[in-house]
């Protein structure tokens, strides 16, 4: 019984490591291609996406971070993004089986230092309402957050 509860909390200790460094990896390599990223972005469906972009044209991207087989088998919710976005990917570790993974949205392998694109996401440009809508929502988050000491 013992054994159990270890397991249990080094797997349940690993995760949220694995989790943040991709999550920084992501937003990273989404800087890298003109992306200015927020993190936890609750978006008007209740939805939070783990990374949510807005590029330099006004395109806006979002990245779902996987941290493990059983997260991405657990969670079956991405559909629910794509009304929100340009863009879409998931991002997962090296080491994380991309085979698993729908070929429709984009691939960002990341770690704690980086990331790089594996698959682009194909687009789906929004309508400008909508874009007009979150691209303001964005920005006062962004603003809020900054303004947070």
């Amino acid at each position: 019984m013992a054994l159990i509860k270890v397991e249990t909390l080094v797997l349940s200790g690993v995760r949220p490591v694995v989790t943040e460094a991709v999550t920084r990896g992501a937003a990273r390599a989404l800087g890298d291609l003109g992306f200015a990223s927020l993190l936890e972005v609750r978006l008007p469906n209740g939805r939070r996406a783990d990374v949510m972009a807005l590029g330099a044209r006004g395109e806006i991207a979002i990245c779902e971070v996987k941290s493990s087989i059983e997260d991405f088998r657990a969670d079956q919710k991405w559909g629910d993004y794509l009304p929100y976005c340009d863009a879409y990917y998931f991002a997962v570790a090296p080491e994380f089986p991309q085979d698993v993974l729908p070929d429709e949205p984009g691939l960002i392998v990341a770690d704690g230092f980086g990331g790089a694109v594996v698959r682009p996401a194909g687009t789906s440009p929004l309508a400008p309402a909508r874009r007009k809508a979150l691209t303001l929502a964005f920005a006062r988050l962004a603003a809020l957050r900054a303004g947070q000491t």
